[in-house]
């Protein structure tokens, strides 16, 4: 690899990812990320690192506004049970 190939790997902008609910834009560190899974469901994933299809919220309370308006279902893809909102729920009030 040279030594500019290199450099413009550096100096490559991260990928921004946006709120479903409220929009706002972060990298993938600073947002939270719920995945669909293989089995079809959907879980909260604390590592960004599950395989699957991605939504990102930005806190709590957005999570809670876009189970309110089902944009989960939207953004996954597939129906969200309401046993799979109230485990991811649980799971971020823990954060």
């Amino acid at each position: 690899m040279t030594s500019t190939a290199a450099h413009s790997e550096a100096a490559k902008p991260k990928r921004q990812r946006t709120c479903i609910s409220c929009g706002a834009q972060g990298d993938k560190v600073g947002l939270l990320r719920i995945v669909r899974t293989a089995d079809g469901t959907a879980r909260f994933d604390a590592t960004g690192r599950v395989p699957g299809r991605g939504a990102y919220v930005c806190s709590a309370e957005c999570f809670k506004a876009a189970a309110k308006g089902k944009r989960l279902n939207r953004a996954l893809k597939m129906p969200v049970s309401e046993e799979d909102y109230a485990q991811i729920a649980s799971e971020l009030e823990r954060l």
